[in-house]
């Protein structure tokens, strides 16, 4: 629909206006940025005081229009850099990590263990600090010379549970019946609307996922804190502790308050009661450039981050750390990257659980396109399953963590049937069709036996296509990826061990195997070039009022993010999912990982 003249007037003001006020925000923030200078001062045999809390996105560009205003969220991205450069920065002597309640997946926290442990391997300490640890907090702080929780703070190692929603009952009370259909024994994305529990096989896989991610985090805190598998499971079977408890017990070394740790850091590095001790604050450390410390230099290898659902068109970037992966911007950001001769190779990291089927496959054949130029890697994160997996599967390498969620190799696709919700609200409807199969996503009826038979074998099909690219991709038997597809969730360990997965490893490993494929010597710097790069807070504000004939589908996804994040996160995952699925009425399959799969 066209926009009216009073409204376009209405609009162009607005814009003007808008862009008034910003170029004097802009122009203060500058002027403030001069009086504070540019680079903040780091004294010798300083600590950098670094914090872990709430959601860690992989990436979040560095806006200093949002640093000015204590707005810049926290990235592993940045969490990273900020080891990296203090492991060489000799300025830099110890880190002071606060632990706060981290939401980070699993997988991420490995890779925050990984450099934490390259971190001291420079014979600098790291010293954990939280007031509640839970599992992952814990995790992450085991991998630190030492930890500290305050007398009155607590240890909430009790184990790991995985989460799993269902639906179905309530779309019977609703009247909307499932008409759903998933291929591969395992796959079970649909079970939220079509089931009440878990099915034999959804539990199944549940089960040897827990029983992985356990052993590892049993395996990896006993080692960390000198004790056997059997007397840290034993530990944790009595938790909840006490920090006084857990200091006897040995789980961490002491119970004392943040000012005393500081004193205990103090002392470690030498200072005398009387002296100060300069800290460092991330803030402004993460104002030193990693080129000032000799870092990020040399041969540009892009790191390409692809998060969120996959779906057609356009990426989006959430205010609340959601994303989607656009499919026509990913790949124009990949071709860019493949047709720009000073890029030498291509990192995609992914941390996706899939979508759309027909957005994954135009994908993958932009990655097929980029490999004949230069090499790709990818790096998983949390999680690349299901569409995430294959985006992934015909890369040169693929690089996981042992934690990572991956596979799920399935597809599934139907559509809800609403003529019980509509007798309830008095709703009727009718259909003219020509054509046998017209009517098969008429939302008021069950496909028929003749439709049901069509839709299965395109979703039959569909499946065959994705075991034969993950077979052309990881160089294996159709017949064999089949019988570790079937919709089967895997670790990143078990991946590795079924031939999904190449390496161990986070980022970092993934760009050292790009380095060796595109013949750069193992002891020169590369420059980190990211892409795409998502919109600034400037940008999103000059962005937010356009909703012209052109930007329409944008500008109802902004519309339909804000209502989304209004509501509670469990209500957000069912309709994400339920956004999905209604794209399978016009045909497409979906390749998604099982809904509300958290393991905490």
């Amino acid at each position: 629909m066209a926009m009216s003249k009073t409204r376009k007037v209405v609009i162009t003001i607005g814009g003007i206006l808008l862009g008034l006020i910003l170029i004097v925000v802009v122009g203060i923030a500058i002027i403030v940025s001069a009086l504070r200078g540019n680079r903040p001062s780091i004294r010798d045999n300083s600590v950098l005081a670094l914090k872990i809390s709430g959601a860690l996105p992989d990436y979040v560009p560095d806006d200093p229009f949002r640093r000015l205003f204590g707005g810049q969220p926290q990235s592993l991205n940045s969490l990273m850099t900020q080891f990296r450069k203090a492991k060489t920065d000799k300025r830099i002597s110890a880190v002071m990590l606060d632990i706060d309640m981290s939401d980070a997946g699993w997988a991420k926290s490995e890779e925050i263990r990984g450099a934490i442990a390259d971190f001291r391997a420079s014979g600098k300490p790291v010293y954990a600090y939280m007031e509640t640890g839970l599992n992952k907090d814990y995790y992450i702080a085991t991998a630190c010379d030492k930890i500290f929780v305050p007398p009155p703070g607590e240890l909430f190692t009790i184990g790991l549970a995985a989460d799993v929603m269902f639906f179905r009952g309530s779309l019977d009370k609703l009247g909307i019946y499932p008409d759903i259909y998933q291929i591969g024994k395992y796959k079970s994305a649909g079970d939220m609307f079509t089931q009440k529990e878990m099915t034999p096989a959804h539990r199944e896989f549940i089960d040897a996922l827990l029983n992985d991610l356990y052993g590892r985090y049993i395996e990896e805190i006993a080692k960390a804190r000198s004790k056997t598998p059997d007397a840290m499971k034993a530990l944790i079977d009595n938790a909840p502790y006490t920090a006084t408890q857990a200091k006897d017990n040995g789980m961490i070394d002491g119970a004392l308050y943040h000012d005393e740790v500081e004193k205990e850091l103090k002392k470690r590095l030498g200072y005398k009661d009387s002296d100060e001790m300069p800290i460092a604050r991330a803030g402004d450390y993460r104002q030193i450039s990693q080129e000032s410390l000799g870092l990020n230099k040399g041969e540009r290898i892009a790191v390409v981050y692809a998060t969120g659902d996959i779906t057609s068109g356009k990426s989006t970037f959430g205010g609340s750390g959601e994303e989607t992966i656009g499919s026509d911007s990913l790949v124009k950001t990949i071709n860019d990257a493949r047709d720009d001769k000073s890029i030498k190779a291509i990192v995609l990291r992914i941390d996706s659980p899939g979508g759309s089927g027909l957005a994954s496959d135009i994908i993958w054949r932009a990655i097929e396109s980029a490999k004949e130029k230069k090499p790709v890697v990818v790096s998983m994160s949390d999680v690349a399953a299901s569409g995430g997996y294959y985006i992934a599967c015909n890369a040169n390498k693929i690089v996981a963590e042992p934690s990572t969620i991956t596979g799920s190799i399935g597809v599934l696709g139907g559509k809800p049937v609403l003529k019980g919700f509509y007798d309830w609200i008095g709703v009727t409807n009718e259909y003219v069709l020509r054509g046998k199969n017209a009517g098969m996503f008429r939302e008021t009826e069950k496909f028929s036996d003749d439709e049901r038979k069509k839709w299965i074998e395109f979703l039959n099909t569909t499946y065959d296509d994705f075991i034969s690219k993950v077979g052309k991709g990881r160089s294996k038997e159709k017949t064999y990826i089949d019988t570790i597809g079937q919709g089967r969730v895997w670790t990143g360990r078990q991946g590795k061990e079924n031939g999904l997965v190449d390496e161990y490893g986070g980022l970092d490993k993934a760009i050292e195997i790009a380095k060796q494929l595109a013949k750069i010597p193992a002891d020169q710097s590369v420059q980190r070039v990211i892409l795409p790069k998502p919109p600034g807070f400037i940008e999103q504000l000059m962005n937010s009022g356009d909703d012209g004939e052109g930007d329409q589908t944008t500008a109802q996804a902004k519309q339909q993010a804000a209502i989304l994040e209004a509501m509670p996160v469990d209500v957000r995952r069912a309709l994400r999912y339920a956004q999905l699925l209604d794209r399978s009425r016009s045909g497409e399959a979906i390749y998604m990982l099982p809904f509300s799969l958290r393991i905490r």
